[in-house]
């Protein structure tokens, strides 16, 4: 279930990117990727506005869906764990400045 959820969130994105960059912006973008060729009534003027937008927000939607379906299919599989269980406590008993038990008095060691 998890491949064919992924695999369909890798076409939509995929799809996304490009229904984005066909809109037409200030910039050019992808929009007169037809030169001269017209994509009939659907994609002309006023009406490939409104197409393209509606096509981008079923597209986000889906995939934002899509999303939150992987993240609960993923955590459903770990329940109970943590990421911090596999880490084990690392503590050094080992003093940072060598001691010898029989002295008394304890001097670091200076910067050169």
């Amino acid at each position: 279930m998890t491949n064919i959820l992924l695999t369909i969130h890798v076409i939509l994105a995929i799809g996304l990117i490009i229904v984005i960059l066909l809109q037409r912006s200030d910039g050019g973008a992808l929009g007169g990727i037809g030169g001269g060729v017209s994509f009939g009534g659907i994609l002309s003027g006023r009406g490939s506005a409104n197409f393209l937008t509606r096509l981008t927000a079923i597209l986000a939607a889906t995939f934002i869906a899509t999303s939150l379906g992987l993240a609960v299919l993923e955590s459903g599989d770990k329940k109970g764990e943590s990421i911090l269980e596999g880490i084990e406590d690392i503590e050094s008993n080992a003093p940072l400045i060598p001691i010898d038990e029989n002295d008394s008095e304890v001097i670091p060691p200076r910067a050169e």
